[in-house]
């Protein structure tokens, strides 16, 4: 195996363990306000993606939109904490959908990577 392949290896190691350690600090601690959990998923995903890019490594267009995706919905729900808001906003449906409407636009559009 060659040291690009071996080095995209490790970052996907060390991004799914984070990955996996943050979840269970933040099932651990569930006073944390709500959106810390997914901004600190975001934000490792997209770290793996910078780590990569760094060492010029082509990034994972998915991981880095479900990155900033989760990053958002954090935000979103940590600004609804502090708001409080008098209603609820379907944050994840409206992330999910938008999520899709990615993945399906350059399939549908003829605009897809070869």
């Amino acid at each position: 195996m060659n040291t690009t392949q071996t080095l995209n290896r490790n970052f996907e190691a060390i991004a799914w363990g984070a990955l996996f350690i943050w979840w269970g600090v933040t099932m651990l601690f569930p006073t944390l306000p709500e959106g810390i959990s997914a901004i600190g998923s975001g934000l490792i995903l997209v770290g793996a993606n910078i780590a990569r890019r760094q060492s010029g490594i082509p990034i994972s267009r998915f991981s880095t939109t479900l990155g900033i995706l989760a990053i958002v919905w954090g935000a979103l729900d940590l600004m609804g904490v502090f708001l409080s808001l008098p209603f609820e906003i379907p944050v994840l449906a409206i992330l999910l959908i938008l999520l899709g409407v990615i993945i399906l636009a350059p399939e549908l559009t003829g605009k897809r990577n070869q």
